[in-house]
């Protein structure tokens, strides 16, 4: 049977593969599981949600779970997916509960998961918690069930937590957010505002319906259009959870993850706060981030696809900065995980501190054409065994030089191999990967 927990918690269409019952039970598992990891007081859980229609329901389940196992249940309504994490640790609560798809469409539903300190779950408790959804358990009556109440402060702590980890004031920074009708739409523009800037709010008005269409992170036209439309200095654009952050600058050009880590590493370096002189990224970041952090004495340690790696890597070294291409950006001395609002302030800040344009920053970087071919195999590990395919990368790598990368990545769900190709045309990359995609293809 498939693992229940994905990359990223447990997502599915909500009411058909993500029910009430399922969302009730993986609750009371999780509270048993993490309150046996401490027995010495009743257990605490934070939760929250994004605004789509689902989420009532199954929030009016999660809580119904925890409370039935005995844990005491803090609500903190409709607010991105890193506040509930900073609010666990805040409260010194035992565990948080996120119900969010992030950037998935609206029928779609999801619940992630957060320990003690507002860290997320290492697989072996997610584990433990799966195979306690079968288990018998005695509950808990009287005086042991667990009650809910409302945080009526839970913005304002947030808030405050973010403010006061920007460096410097806003004042002045005109600013359009695209708030993806999510979770971002009331704390984004209230926060921004408090920082000093001058917020211009789209998409941030949530029906249940509306979040993540056409608008938000996967889709920055809209953002741009807006900013160009405003005369603002530049944007910033958040998914449905508000995890992650991409941007664009005074022209409507994309500002991606790779180019934010760029900035953000070189302004960290300059204040001493960048550890070992180290960022981390993942494999799939371009090589134009490659190239930069080279050209200015930053080292970068590359992880697999998946911002639980980029958290493994920045933990086990100690390190001060990571994320992914896609703008989950993590600040371990600020977040236990990714925070599309931290990371904007970090960005915004670092303009508003050097007096240039975002656009001049992210100009550190250049961003290499990068090409993408899925194969679909018979095999995949008959193409990871291939001298063929061995001998195709060997030879494009020479070809390319520095100025070029290979990457071959097997999906870890699906018979399907992914070429990535990065060099400095686009031509150039394009007929690699298409060549590669063709060795991969008739070894398989």
């Amino acid at each position: 049977m498939a693992r229940l927990f994905g990359t990223d918690g447990v997502r599915g269409l909500a009411n058909a593969e993500l029910t009430p019952e399922l969302a009730t039970a993986l609750a009371a598992s999780a509270a048993r599981v993490l309150a046996a990891h401490d027995r010495s007081h009743r257990p605490v859980a934070v939760v929250g949600r994004d605004p789509r229609a689902s989420g009532e329901m199954l929030e009016a389940a999660v809580v119904a779970g925890l409370a039935s196992a005995g844990a005491d249940v803090v609500r903190v309504g409709v607010l991105p997916t890193p506040a509930v994490a900073f609010l666990v640790g805040d409260l010194g609560a035992d565990l948080g509960v996120m119900i969010s798809a992030s950037h998935n469409p609206m029928p779609d539903n999801g619940i992630k998961l957060f320990a003690a300190g507002g860290h997320k779950l290492p697989d072996g408790i997610e584990d433990e918690i799966e195979a306690g959804l079968s288990a018998e358990a005695v509950r808990p009556t009287g005086a042991e069930i667990g009650r809910a109440s409302d945080l009526a402060d839970a913005l304002d702590r947030y808030a405050a937590h973010l403010i006061a980890a920007t460096p410097h004031s806003l004042d002045g920074l005109r600013i359009v957010v695209d708030c993806a009708n999510g979770a971002a739409s009331f704390a984004a523009p209230e926060v921004y505002r408090r920082a000093g800037a001058d917020v211009i709010a789209i998409c941030a008005e949530p029906d249940g319906i509306n979040i993540n269409d056409g608008c938000g992170s996967t889709h920055m036209e809209v953002l741009s259009a807006a900013v160009r439309e405003h005369g603002a200095a530049l944007g910033i654009a958040h998914d449905g959870d508000a995890d992650r952050c991409l941007a664009v600058d005074a022209d409507g050009e994309l500002i991606d993850g790779d180019q934010i880590m760029a900035v953000l590493a070189l302004a960290m370096a300059e204040a001493g706060e960048l550890t070992d002189g180290t960022l981390v990224a993942t494999v799939m970041s371009n090589l134009g981030l490659h190239l930069a952090m080279r050209a200015h004495g930053v080292n970068l340690r590359t992880t697999a696809v998946g911002d639980r790696y980029v958290l493994e890597e920045l933990r086990a070294g100690g390190f001060a900065l990571g994320g992914e291409q896609s703008g989950h950006v993590v600040l371990p001395a600020h977040a236990t995980t990714g925070d599309g609002l931290l990371t904007a302030l970090r960005l915004m800040s670092r303009v508003a501190a050097t007096g240039k344009t975002l656009a001049e920053l992210a100009g550190v970087m250049q961003r290499l054409p990068q090409v993408l071919v899925n194969v679909r195999v018979a095999d995949k590990a008959a193409v990871a065994g291939s001298s063929a395919v061995r001998e195709a990368v060997d030879a494009i790598e020479a070809e390319l030089g520095d100025a070029g990368r290979v990457l071959l990545r097997p999906s870890g769900t699906e018979q399907l191999v992914r070429v990535m190709v990065e060099a400095q045309a686009e031509d150039t990359a394009k007929a690699a990967a298409d060549r590669l995609a063709g060795v991969v293809s008739a070894v398989s």
